[in-house]
């Protein structure tokens, strides 16, 4: 079963910080998404994150926080928020999403789906908001460009916690998050390399 919470691994802050995620509203390039789903990556604590070795291409991820970390994965872009202080590297995926303004703008960036698949994926996400390599860096807390509208302390449904989708290191840490029963929510899928616990 997806959702079982595993104890063996102390949740570290990003993974509130990823919760706290869940139920804002994403703005990009003329659609809003209300965030429904992400993922925690602790940096050099977590051999599934980007940031275990630190690299050019991760260093975004020990800059300051509320900064966007897009890379490129399948032909895909896809969209993490920094969320630790300077230095730490930890990050957010966002990996689903609510189409909630911008509904005909999206259905054109992503062709011919149900309007609960529109956002559902990183991929997806990204391809709907319009976001790609040039939103790299941008400030989520700006009033413009890809960013956060103000946090709503409504969180109409629970959230549930299970393993990432698709990591082959840390596979069993339950540091995925989402809104239950949303159907924007994507399908668990575990790395085929993934060993077992």
């Amino acid at each position: 079963m997806e959702s079982l919470v595993l104890a063996m691994v102390p949740e570290p802050s990003v993974c509130a910080d990823a919760c706290n995620l869940l139920y804002r509203i994403l703005v990009g390039h003329g659609v809003s998404v209300l965030i429904t789903e992400v993922e925690a990556y602790d940096g050099p604590n977590d051999p599934a994150s980007h940031a275990y070795t630190r690299t050019p291409r991760s260093e975004i991820m020990y800059g300051p926080p509320m900064r966007l970390y897009v890379y490129q994965m399948h032909g895909h872009h896809c969209a993490n928020i920094v969320t630790s202080p300077e230095g730490h590297g930890s990050a957010v995926l966002i990996r689903a999403g609510r189409v909630v303004d911008g509904l005909d703008l999206a259905r054109q960036r992503r062709g011919v789906v149900d309007d609960d698949l529109l956002a559902r994926g990183p991929g997806n996400l990204t391809r709907a908001l319009g976001i790609t390599k040039a939103d790299l860096g941008a400030d989520v807390t700006a009033p413009d460009g890809v960013h956060l509208l103000p946090e709503d302390d409504e969180r109409p449904g629970d959230v549930v916690a299970g393993p990432r989708v698709g990591v082959r290191l840390a596979a069993d840490r339950p540091w995925r998050f989402w809104v239950d029963d949303e159907p924007s929510v994507s399908a668990y899928r575990r790395h085929p390399k993934a060993p077992r616990l």
